[in-house]
């Protein structure tokens, strides 16, 4: 089996991309018989869960601490049973990542209570995050909006992010939050928005700003593209396809935002192009994040 905790929210996009009907809806987890898949709508997969059959709140405890120590529960139904049989398993430290910071690399499953007498476990899932949710210690004040944390976690997922001697390219930049977050690294960024930035954002001396179009200039050298611009999928598609021919890019960070209905097709294409990732991340809200890497 191969069960996927759809992003909060937005259970239907998961089961339109999986497209096949699942074994079990349990909440926003979706539990199939098939192999794993890439499914970008899923904030974590769990590989391989079993169904293990229990005889008491301890005995659940007993049994999932014999297979590993670090667990996290999604809990949908019989909350109070599922929160004893919590107690009696070993505390996760879920405390919020200082960014930049590697994300956990402790081995974390996760299980669910089916009801009163099965749990339904995988000791192996796709995030390092519990139930997929990043979360960071905020910057209350420097950054103009919360969009920074797209690609703080995006860059956490990676493992990598810009530095001093490296030239980012920040498409739709205004008014600001991914040019604040990436100069905040030390990275020289060219910030490319016919709208103004921020002042103080504009007045960092690591900050170019150009104002123009995103989709007129023509591709250039760099260590990092990053996107963050209002446009449809194709229109962005069509960007990224173009850096990515000119060999301009060394690393893209893109987010793939939807006006009206979920543009599945289009998401399909960018996750063919090879070195690609797309996914749903805890921060993305009816948007999906680009990941790719030369």
């Amino acid at each position: 089996m191969t069960a996927y905790l759809a992003a909060e929210g937005f259970l239907p996009e998961l089961l339109e991309e999986l497209g096949t009907a699942p074994t079990l809806v349990h909440g926003r987890l979706v539990v199939t018989d098939a192999p794993p898949r890439a499914i970008a709508w899923a904030e974590n997969i769990w590989y391989e869960p079993i169904r293990i059959e229990i005889a008491s709140i301890g005995d659940a405890a007993r049994k999932l601490r014999a297979i590993q120590r670090n667990w996290a529960l999604y809990a949908h139904g019989h909350y109070r049973r599922a929160a004893l049989i919590e107690e009696k398993l070993p505390k996760v430290s879920a405390k919020p990542i200082v960014f930049p910071s590697p994300p956990p690399s402790a081995p974390l499953g996760s299980w669910t209570l089916l009801d009163e007498r099965t749990l339904l476990a995988a000791a192996r899932c796709s995030s390092p995050f519990p139930n997929g949710a990043a979360r960071f210690i905020e910057d209350k004040e420097g950054p103009p909006s919360r969009a920074y944390l797209k690609l703080w976690e995006a860059l956490t997922l990676l493992g990598e992010w810009p530095g001093p001697g490296e030239t980012c390219v920040d498409l739709g930049s205004a008014p600001g939050g991914w040019t604040w977050a990436l100069a905040r690294l030390g990275a020289r960024v060219v910030s490319i928005d016919k709208a103004p930035l921020e002042p103080r954002i504009a007045a960092m001396a690591n900050v170019e700003h150009r104002r123009e179009s995103a989709f007129g200039i023509a591709p250039f050298p760099v260590d990092w593209l990053c996107s963050d611009v209002v446009c449809y999928p194709e229109r962005l598609l069509r960007l990224v396809e173009r850096w990515i021919a000119a060999g301009a890019a060394r690393r893209i960070v893109a987010t793939i935002k939807f006006q009206g209905a979920t543009d599945h097709a289009a998401a399909a294409r960018f996750a063919a192009i090879p070195g690609a990732r797309v996914l749903h991340l805890f921060h993305n809200k009816h948007e999906l994040t680009f990941l790719w890497k030369a």
